[in-house]
């Protein structure tokens, strides 16, 4: 795991590598684009759709930890490539998403 700190320094993000490649949340990708995961979730739905790229090469299923009240609770969380992970930034018209892609 790295943290990825986003040009203006208003977000981190844990980002996992794995397989030489980095993986991120629907969640983190929303964080890193500035934007709903709503809009995260229908790029995907789109990109797969269309077949720009192959879902069951670009998304692996993983686990987060999560603090509910006092005690730690494991939630499983669909996690995406680069491959993915670019695909949605570059739809995505913000400003802080385009730089963000570049530099992972």
């Amino acid at each position: 795991m790295i943290i990825y700190n986003t040009a203006d320094g208003q977000t981190k993000i844990e980002v996992k590598i794995q397989d030489e490649t980095v993986w991120l949340s629907q969640k983190q990708m929303a964080e890193l684009f500035n934007c709903s995961m709503d809009n995260i979730s229908l790029h995907l739905k789109n990109v797969y759709l269309e077949g720009e790229i192959d879902e069951k090469r670009t998304t692996e299923d993983s686990s987060v930890v999560q603090k509910e009240g006092e005690r730690s609770v494991n939630r499983p969380v669909r996690i995406y490539n680069l491959d993915a992970i670019i695909s949605v930034g570059y739809p995505i018209k913000s400003h802080r998403g385009a730089r963000g892609v570049g530099k992972i």
